[in-house]
């Protein structure tokens, strides 16, 4: 049995532990997007970020109102890209592009890759990811 000053010394370490992991948990989290409503979104790619952790298209899209605006698209990994085929040359700017995303939640022009549906009007069937 532990005494007293054992216990709180494991209780400290447990607490430090937890406190310690929120940011990671809170970094993997995917609630701000909606998968419930998936967004076929067209447009012109301004930049590929092959970033980590996340790379990210910015691209011009639908406004809404009959004219475009930017938008910024969270992509998965580096790591995992690769595996699926990208590269760090996959996107140009310029580049027009059609997304199959996960839009945010809050509204605000942005959201979550689920696949890339052409590039350049070539069907883009390798680089879909969940």
């Amino acid at each position: 049995m532990m005494n007293g000053r054992k216990m709180r010394s494991f209780l400290a370490a447990g607490i430090l532990s937890l406190g310690l992991s929120l940011p990671v948990i809170a970094h993997h989290s995917f609630v701000m997007f909606d998968r419930q409503k998936p967004l076929v979104l067209e447009g012109t790619v301004l930049q590929f970020q092959w970033t980590n952790p996340h790379v990210w298209i910015e691209m011009t899209g639908p406004d809404g109102h009959g004219g475009h605006a930017k938008w910024g698209v969270e992509c998965t990994s580096v790591n995992m890209l690769k595996r699926q085929g990208w590269h760090h040359g996959s996107l140009h700017p310029g580049d027009r592009v059609k997304l199959l995303l996960y839009p945010l939640r809050n509204g605000a022009r942005g959201g979550q890759l689920a696949k890339l549906l052409e590039i350049n009007g070539t069907p883009a069937n390798l680089v879909s990811y969940r």
